[in-house]
């Protein structure tokens, strides 16, 4: 964005003051060191002022002028460039981590909200995710839990944050999602429907604020400042995710879904990265492509796709696929020369896996967030066709997720697998 500039041929801040020759003050009007002025008014009255409070008025002005314009013409600051993104990567640990939600909370809102934001069931969480060496989580917000309770909704945060860094899991926050349901609403949240996966999760905005750019000032733009600019150079925050999955038109939704949902997310993505860059953030920002498996030809790239590629400072894409397609992936996000960081990945039956999939983002020094780590209310042990297909228990193979609510993991060897990749050697008791 760049800075405005005044108008040709606007008129001037200040209008010109017509000029009046002053009459020689008597000697009752001096005062002091100043000099009084009578000046000719329209109505014929004198005002008397002094030359030297005169003089104080214009410095005090220019001073305002001075101070007022960068914040009247103020541009957001530019992406970064890749030396120093580079620079940024090379001073991380190599990123290992999970898309975070606890075991007790159905979706963002319930996470939030004040009434069942459940720090105890986080810290005991976070707690077995340092236990595997994991030294990041991606997390996700909602934008009417902070309309809900400004004030306290950053104050969750700040208390989420001081529990993560006790484990020493820096966060990448995700501020909006297209995905799942698009009529949030606050409150208590739903049951989870008993077998589905992410049967609950809501949209960020939903939909109706989505198609109304008119409601954007009000209920993202102040969001995404307040949000970013209160934790701006927190070393606990690790990257700001705009948002995911921009254009996924949400087949599972599709009776209630926008038609023109793409182009509507596109222009509201356009705007949060100004309205983000505008605070100013100490972290990258990023957000992350999705729909293909490889972006190495710019001319095939979705004008989505042109808006994350383009604007992001560090790469960020999304793959369920075995070994062979997600390097396919990687190396066609190789030639925007910055880093690239994987933030979702790992579904069994797919052939992602931590056995398969891991060692290859470690190989390739790409971050790795898989989706999934504690089974809970999200029910993400099941996996997507179990919105058409019932499923009357669970599942064999667990779609997602690492642990049982009890803390035992699905697959011991998997958790082992996922300490050696990581150098975490296996905690006492365990």
């Amino acid at each position: 964005m760049k800075p405005r500039k005044p108008c040709k041929g606007a008129a001037p801040l200040y209008p010109e003051s017509r000029r009046v020759r002053p009459s020689l003050p008597s000697p009752q009007t001096r005062l002091g060191v100043g000099r009084s002025f009578p000046i000719r008014s329209a109505s014929l009255r004198l005002f008397s002022v002094s030359a030297l409070s005169f003089l104080r008025v214009k410095i005090a002005t220019l001073i305002l002028l001075i101070l007022a314009v960068p914040i009247v013409f103020q541009a957001a600051p530019p992406r970064w460039s890749p030396r120093r993104a580079d620079a940024w990567y090379a001073k991380q640990s190599w990123l290992v981590g999970s898309d975070f939600i606890p075991s007790t909370a159905i979706n963002e809102l319930e996470m939030w909200q004040p009434d069942t934001f459940d720090l105890p069931t986080i810290d005991r969480e976070l707690g077995w995710a340092e236990g595997l060496g994991m030294n990041t989580m991606r997390v996700f917000l909602h934008n009417l839990a902070w309309k809900q309770d400004r004030a306290g909704f950053l104050d969750r945060m700040d208390k989420f944050l001081h529990v993560a860094d006790k484990h020493h899991i820096r966060i990448m926050f995700v501020l909006l999602d297209s995905v799942w349901d698009p009529n949030p609403q606050v409150g208590p949240q739903r049951a989870p429907k008993p077998h589905v996966h992410n049967s609950g999760w809501v949209q960020s905005p939903g939909a109706k604020v989505l198609n109304d750019p008119s409601t954007w000032p009000a209920e993202i733009e102040p969001y995404v400042k307040e949000v970013v600019g209160h934790f701006r150079n927190d070393h606990r925050v690790l990257i700001w995710d705009l948002m995911n999955e921009p254009d996924n038109e949400n087949g599972s939704y599709k009776t209630t879904e926008l038609s023109n949902k793409a182009e509507a997310a596109q222009q509201l993505l356009a705007n949060v990265w100004v309205w983000a860059r505008q605070a100013k953030p100490s972290q990258p920002l990023t957000s992350g492509v999705w729909r293909k498996l490889d972006w190495s030809d710019d001319s095939k790239l979705s004008p989505m796709e042109h808006l994350q590629l383009e604007n992001s400072d560090v790469i960020t894409f999304h793959n369920y696929d075995p070994p062979d397609k997600i390097l396919i992936s990687i190396q066609s996000l190789r030639h925007f020369h910055r880093p690239v960081i994987c933030t979702e990945y790992m579904a069994r039956p797919r052939g992602s896996t931590f056995e398969t999939v891991l060692p290859v983002l470690k190989q390739e020094k790409v971050g790795a967030y898989n989706w999934g780590f504690v089974s809970g209310k999200t029910q993400t042990i099941y996996p997507w066709d179990s919105w058409e297909k019932e499923y009357e228990g669970e599942p064999q193979v667990w779609f997602h997720d690492i642990f049982r609510q009890d803390g035992a993991p699905y697959d011991p060897k998997e958790v082992e697998r996922i300490r050696t990749l990581t150098g975490r050697t296996r905690p006492e008791g365990r």
